[in-house]
């Protein structure tokens, strides 16, 4: 066959029979009808129909490369993310990502409300990290106000404490649902499980299960309560044991060790190429990490390690985040201990034109006002109501300027540009979300493999195309 011949495009008949069509076409885009070669031979695009029935068509017509979509709605690729693969029988010759299936435009949007109003959005975007996108972003609004030195200790000791929860119920999700890509749904169910013990907490105390809004420009939206401490505590011990069981589940299990061991490798030098962080980058043997390297809200008054692997592996980067999640229990404990010894003192800056006035509290009805907020406000003090008002429709302004600020996420380094133009709202938002730089190593890791493989890759670079798309 040669590069005037059509080229043949797999489709799906009626009866769920694949067969091939001698239509010419444009393999990886909308463009007009073109036929193309990949090494002086046809290229075969696979569009549906039975896989045996599409490899035994193309093997009749002595061809031997098939380009195929993996996604972007399937169900092991973490979202509605598309892989365009070039395969060569059951070998990946080629592998490319398609994003922007997801696109939300939560940075464009945060340019039309107030400061404030932008943890709303942003912690939407990576929505398994919401903690993350919330304290990056207060970090840098902080510091365009210049009042990073202000911030109460118990509000970095809560968002401290909130972050390593966080962290600990995204390593959940990426262990869980990578069990589940390959066909261990007994990790999936148990990663859920555990992951439920701290989502009970978050809502405890900040009314919702996701997308909290909890962090804010200041401080936190509101205290910890020594109850909430108590409601964590006491589930703290069931999550061990639940870690521990997954543990024993994956990390000696022949079957996935098989499927995950010298699988995916990307060494060091891949990963400085692509700027991969997190802990692709630390299964490579490099002990970075933010909260080391440039701590923030006290993280270097913490006692904890940065772990590393050496095999750059798929398997080392389960094993990353399970030490990863030792070692953020360890922070929580001691966050526990500070917040008990702190209890009484202020969780939001104490200057009054930035600090969030609503005095909110979680009752039966859920998170709200407190009666005695909304009795001094609407009845007592007109100052404390004219107030409230301006702050919450209005904001407060930021000094013009603009500033970068970065945090370690549990995907990696999660970085915030803000720009202000002086206004109630940013001029500019940029986040630089570790799922978009780390997804570029999606196809280094794939190509050279098998088809199954890709899933495994895929599973081990943890990418959540909400932040990948925001």
């Amino acid at each position: 066959m040669t590069s005037n011949d059509p080229t043949y495009v797999g489709t799906q008949a009626d009866d769920g029979a694949a067969y091939l069509e001698s239509t010419p076409t444009d393999l990886y885009a909308d463009g007009g009808p073109t036929a193309d070669s990949v090494d002086g031979g046809a290229v075969y695009t696979a569009g549906g129909g039975d896989w045996d029935e599409i490899v035994k068509d193309v093997a009749s017509l002595g061809a031997e490369r098939i380009v195929v979509n993996m996604g972007p709605q399937h169900p092991s690729t973490h979202g509605v993310l598309r892989l365009v693969l070039e395969l060569d029988g059951e070998t990946v010759r080629e592998a490319r990502a398609g994003i922007g299936f997801l696109h939300t435009g939560i940075e464009k949007n945060m340019e039309y409300r107030t400061w404030v109003q932008g943890t709303t959005f942003c912690t939407r975007m990576d929505y398994l990290t919401p903690i993350f996108n919330e304290a990056a972003y207060c970090l840098a609004v902080e510091k365009l106000l210049g009042i990073t030195d202000q911030i109460p200790e118990r509000a970095n000791e809560i968002r401290v404490l909130t972050m390593e929860l966080n962290r600990i119920s995204s390593h959940l999700i990426c262990l869980a649902t990578g069990g589940m890509e390959l066909g261990a749904t007994t990790i999936m169910t148990t990663g859920f499980r555990e992951r439920e013990r701290i989502l009970r907490f978050m809502e405890a105390i900040s009314g919702l299960r996701m997308n909290h809004a909890y962090i804010r420009p200041g401080g936190v939206a509101q205290d910890v309560l020594p109850e909430h401490l108590d409601q964590l505590v006491g589930e703290l011990s069931a999550l061990r044991r639940g870690i521990g069981e997954l543990e024993a589940l994956l990390l000696e299990s022949p079957v996935f060790k098989g499927r995950t061991v010298d699988v995916g490798h990307l060494s060091l030098a891949g990963c400085m190429a692509l700027g991969i962080t997190g802990p692709i980058l630390r299964s490579t043997g490099l002990p970075h990490d933010l909260r080391k390297s440039d701590p923030y809200c006290g993280y270097e008054t913490y006692d904890f390690d940065v772990v590393t692997r050496r095999d750059a592996d798929a398997y080392a980067r389960v094993v990353i985040r399970f030490d990863e999640i030792w070692q953020s229990l360890r922070i929580v404990e001691q966050g526990i201990e500070r917040l008990r010894a702190s209890q009484g003192q202020p969780v939001m800056v104490a200057d009054r034109k930035i600090a969030w006035p609503a005095q909110l509290s979680v009752g039966p009805d859920g998170q709200g006002n407190s009666l005695d907020h909304i009795r001094e406000i609407m009845g007592e003090s007109m100052e404390a109501l004219i107030h409230h008002f301006k702050l919450v429709t209005e904001g407060f302004r930021v000094p013009p300027g603009q500033v970068y600020s970065a945090i370690e996420s549990p995907k990696g380094e999660l970085g915030v540009h803000l720009v202000s133009d002086g206004g109630t709202r940013p001029y500019r938002a940029h986040f630089r979300d570790p799922s978009f730089h780390n997804l570029q190593a999606a196809s280094v890791l794939a190509e050279g493999g098998l088809v199954a493989d890709v899933i495994v890759a895929v599973a081990s670079i943890d990418p959540v195309m909400g932040g990948v798309d925001r």
